[in-house]
């Protein structure tokens, strides 16, 4: 069990840095874009351009093809059958390059006539549905980079291979940036589309197959999908195909909803989310996708006990860094809005609207990483169905829960219908999972989040005092003072944390110091402080199986 986190960390600490930096890159897309297009109307059009395409993606794909894909491709490959692991590979990948390509074809010709149902309220703006429908066309073919890329990344995630991976999404956000630098004068947001659309092919195509040439990829175009590990991804990921699963399809339904309101909706959502992602995508997107490998291989290898352990301590750690990451973005929500955006066209009128959606929105980031570390529990044991049609079910509440937050509280209800959703999707599969495997020892991981939290709400309070602290020396809606607020409350509110977490016996806490002191030569601390007991696990759970 050791050996697993020690191998999960790794893996974890390779994709949180390039994470880390793809999101670093992604506010500075976002800021490039707000100095040069405001948040009005012409940002609402971008923004909406996605959903045609997003909506390629949530149908035909959802995750569900790399999601279904990894287990087999591993399973072979743990089996020493490496020819069968790639004729399943060159199968599917012909398979979706005819299916896509042709759907995308019929898309580009038929979008005038596609997009009023996908952005209904823009119809009240015809200037704006034009630009909406020219911009989509340029955005495409992107699917194409990302489907096919994506089977790639599933076997480099197979074979516990994760830079280049992690890199794509770098390369797709320079893409972004510098169409909008040095295209947006000329062709406006279609700048924009356009180096996405370059960034897609760079990053998520081509950087993906030089890299998986390393592992002597053996590519032979069939469709024969008769083959018994065609069938079997096929059988995994048609559930996940035929659901709504929430986790890719909330921000669609949001942009659909914003549409309806005024203008810059949906242009506000998109900077309030785009910020939310920031600790999402650093924190528990790199765990889960470090991890997800892992437990494919323990459920292989029919390995419970190491399984359970995986999950549990991937949960106790994503909570460990993503609460406090909830708490100080609340906190700090109109400071960091104004020290990112509020430059050039975008004004202060526009970083209320933003600033506001991200309060709501950083309600849900501990429920969104949690569950991007349960489902793929489920993916791993090969079973699909139980977290499709779980999503499926909350998907279908969030739908109306969008409409009626929407009427009091405008693109604030959206965000907030967002956290809700995604905190009680996280407790339905929780426990589903934990029945599942006969137990997870959720004693463990609430003793935890208690203790996380108390830490969190004492650094919070930190935050928010020296927040007013400043404020009554500066001028807050300006964006230098305004930077010089969030540094100012978020450095000593971290030093906090971190205290208060090591006061509390925090045990993932002590469990990741250990091994970066171990990987950097130092001492680790005393035995009794860093243990996290993994033996416990199994014992416990089974008693959690035989409770109410």
């Amino acid at each position: 069990m050791s050996s697993t986190t020690r191998t999960v960390t790794k893996a974890a600490g390779i994709m949180m840095a390039a994470i880390f930096v793809s999101r670093i890159l992604g506010l500075v897309r976002e800021m490039v874009i707000a100095n040069q297009f405001g948040g009005g109307g012409d940002v609402s059009a971008y923004v909406v351009a996605f959903n045609l395409p997003d909506i390629l993606y949530f149908l035909l794909s959802s995750g569900a093809l790399s999601s279904a894909f990894i287990p087999v491709f591993t399973e072979y490959i743990t089996k020493g059958q490496d020819d069968e692991a790639w004729k399943v590979f060159s199968i599917l990948g012909t398979f979706i390059f005819i299916v896509l390509g042709s759907i995308v074809i019929l898309c580009e010709i038929f979008t005038r006539q596609i997009m009023p149902l996908v952005a209904p309220g823009f119809v009240q703006y015809p200037a704006l549905l034009e630009q909406t429908i020219v911009l989509t066309r340029i955005l495409l073919p992107c699917q194409l980079f990302f489907f096919i890329g994506g089977l790639i990344i599933a076997t480099l995630y197979s074979r516990q291979h994760f830079l280049a991976p992690a890199l794509g999404p770098i390369i797709y956000n320079v893409g972004i940036i510098s169409g909008g630098m040095l295209l947006g004068s000329r062709f406006g947001t279609a700048g924009l589309t356009w180096g996405a659309l370059i960034g897609a092919f760079l990053g998520n195509f081509l950087l993906q197959v030089i890299a998986v040439r390393r592992f002597g990829v053996k590519f032979k175009p069939s469709l024969n999908l008769r083959h018994p590990g065609v069938v079997k991804v096929g059988k995994l990921a048609l559930p996940v195909l035929l659901g709504l699963s929430l986790p890719y399809v909330d921000v669609y339904i949001n942009r659909w909803f914003a549409t309806f309101l005024q203008e810059g909706a949906a242009a506000a959502l998109n900077y309030a989310n785009r910020l939310m992602q920031m600790p999402l995508g650093v924190f528990a997107q790199a765990a889960a996708v470090a991890l997800f490998p892992t437990l494919a291989a323990q459920a292989a290898r029919k390995q419970m006990d190491e399984l359970k352990w995986s999950i549990n301590f991937g949960i106790r750690g994503i909570l460990l860094l993503t609460v406090p990451s909830s708490v100080l973005m609340m906190v700090l929500a109109t400071p960091i809005v104004t020290a990112l955006f509020q430059h050039g066209k975008f004004n202060a009128a526009n970083a209320a609207a933003a600033s506001s959606a991200l309060i709501f929105y950083s309600i849900g980031i501990a429920g969104w990483s949690a569950q991007a570390v349960i489902t793929r529990g489920f993916y791993a044991l090969q079973e699909t169905v139980v977290p499709v049609v779980a999503g499926t079910v909350m998907t279908l509440i969030f739908i109306p829960m969008n409409w009626l937050f929407m009427k009091p509280l405008g693109h604030d209800g959206l965000a907030l219908a967002t956290s809700v959703a995604a905190m009680l999707n996280m407790i339905v599969l929780f426990e589903l999972l934990r029945r599942r495997l006969g137990g997870l020892n959720g004693s463990l991981i609430v003793r935890s989040l208690i203790k996380v939290t108390v830490s969190s709400g004492v650094a919070g309070a930190v935050a928010w005092g020296i927040l007013q602290v400043i404020s009554g020396h500066m001028e807050m809606d300006r964006p230098l003072h305004a930077l010089i607020g969030v540094f100012g409350a978020a450095i000593p509110a971290v030093l906090v944390y971190m205290g208060m977490v090591t006061l509390l016996r925090v045990d993932e806490a002590h469990e990741v110091w250990r091994l970066v002191s171990a990987r950097l030569g130092h001492r680790p601390p005393a035995q009794a402080m860093i243990e996290a007991a993994p033996e416990t696990i199994s014992a416990a759970s089974d008693d959690e199986a035989a409770s109410p």
